[in-house]
């Protein structure tokens, strides 16, 4: 795939469905786009329709209408197997909820993309161990979902979105279920891994001032986009 100074342009992005025979707008008409390296916050109230937006951006759903572009390619123009691949290898997710394995622990939780992509067992667990090294959790690499406090469970989430050094990381209230002071120290990590990946990221949030030390804020209302 080519390299661009954009990463990621949204083109008359919209999102409908019928319900009670009413259609509901969603999304209305979305035009933006993220450089490379570029941290972009996502705020809005309940309801707004965020997460829509990162599960259209994430190729986990498709938009109505209008073009998301990576790279300068339409993404929703690959067949079903063909996203599958590219998602994996180009993208990674974080969720409010880790959404992590509980039969597997840590270590094997953030191995699991690199197995997916055709990976050696060795190599995914070597790349696996690097990045829990990263987000501080070496120690617990053997202990499973249930024997982690949250902020440990979304630290692993991280690791293994970034496991396969993918181009976007996409998330979806990564603290919304945390309490401030494991918050704060989330988004320093993801912060970190940033500069250090120069990884282009667009986050979620409901809080404002963490959404603050993003290099760009968007506002969704009412399925439109403004810029904070």
């Amino acid at each position: 795939m080519t390299q661009s100074h954009t990463l990621l342009e949204v083109n008359g992005l919209e999102k409908h469905f019928r319900a009670s025979g009413k259609e509901v707008h969603v999304l209305r008409g979305l035009n933006f786009s993220v450089i490379r390296g570029e941290r972009v916050a996502v705020v809005g109230e309940s309801g707004s329709g965020k997460t829509t937006l990162m599960h259209i951006l994430g190729t986990l759903d498709r938009p109505s209408a209008g073009k998301c572009l990576f790279n300068g390619e339409d993404l929703f123009a690959y067949k079903a197997a063909d996203l599958d691949a590219f998602r994996n290898q180009y993208m990674g997710f974080v969720f409010q909820f880790h959404q992590l394995l509980g039969e597997f622990n840590a270590l094997e939780n953030v191995m699991m993309p690199a197995l997916i992509s055709g990976s050696e067992k060795a190599e995914a667990r070597e790349l696996a161990q690097v990045l829990l090294e990263q987000v501080g959790l070496a120690q617990r690499a053997t202990h499973k979902p249930g024997q982690l406090s949250g902020g440990e469970q979304q630290r692993v989430a991280i690791a293994r979105a970034l496991v396969l050094r993918p181009q976007l990381l996409i998330a979806d209230e990564p603290t919304g279920n945390l309490d401030s002071v494991t918050s704060a120290g989330i988004f320093a990590l993801l912060n970190d891994l940033h500069a250090e990946y120069n990884l282009t990221m667009v986050v979620v949030t409901h809080n404002m001032e963490l959404a603050g030390q993003m290099d760009r804020i968007l506002q969704l209302k009412d399925g439109v986009l403004e810029s904070l």
